[in-house]
């Protein structure tokens, strides 16, 4: 589990295989991503509205995986109250 503030952004279990990672998404872009790519679902065992899992099995690009974690922190960050949020 990766965390910011105390708040969850991504899920893995960095063991298995395939390896997957849930990420935090915006409602309508999760949709348009399941719908353009096998390799992303709906969250497993989470809000499957605000949750993406994405198994990493070299079908999506690199940068995508990466745009799709940094979008992931943004969105808890921006959640969290000022207090919380790193500097």
């Amino acid at each position: 589990m990766f965390k910011v503030g105390g708040k969850m952004f991504a899920l893995s279990h960095l063991d298995a295989q395939p390896l997957q990672v849930s990420v935090k998404c915006d409602p309508e872009i999760a949709l348009q991503l399941r719908a353009g790519y096998p390799a992303i679902a709906p969250g497993y065992h989470l809000n499957k509205r605000h949750w993406n899992t994405v198994t990493i099995d070299g079908s999506l690009p690199d940068q995508m995986l990466s745009e799709m974690l940094t979008d992931s922190y943004d969105l808890v960050v921006a959640s969290l109250p000022k207090a919380r949020r790193p500097a």
